[in-house]
């Protein structure tokens, strides 16, 4: 069993930057951010495999995923951010195989998920 545990959320004013952090999953993992604002549906935001490829939503050119398998850890690096961008965010992670693969963007695809942490952006 996976327990996953995001942390690096806060306040930020516009135009800032964070970095979130996963810690829970190791290289055999592909793993993924997703997001959810109060009232919407959850949304995708990127994702990494083990060999270091990544998928991102083309909404989120301002976002970069990597890993450090080492720490077991997976990084969210977020640039400009934007009120638009407040939401809690999700780590999730399902176990993959050693052959070369596109990370998956489907939220159902992931077995294993964190319980979030809140970014809010103010104006």
């Amino acid at each position: 069993q996976v327990q996953l545990v995001e942390s690096g959320g806060g306040l930020v004013q516009a135009g800032g930057s964070l970095r979130l952090s996963c810690e829970g999953a190791g290289r055999t993992y592909a793993v993924a951010w997703f997001r959810q604002a109060p009232g919407k549906e959850r949304e995708f935001v990127a994702a990494i495999n083990r060999n270091n490829g990544y998928t991102r939503n083309t909404d989120k050119f301002r976002f970069a995923i990597s890993r450090d398998n080492a720490k077991n850890m997976v990084y969210l690096q977020m640039y400009t951010l934007t009120p638009e961008d407040t939401a809690v965010y999700f780590c999730a992670a399902r176990q993959v195989g050693a052959g070369l693969t596109v990370p998956s963007s489907v939220g159902n695809d992931y077995i294993y998920w964190g319980q979030g942490t809140q970014v809010n952006v103010s104006s």
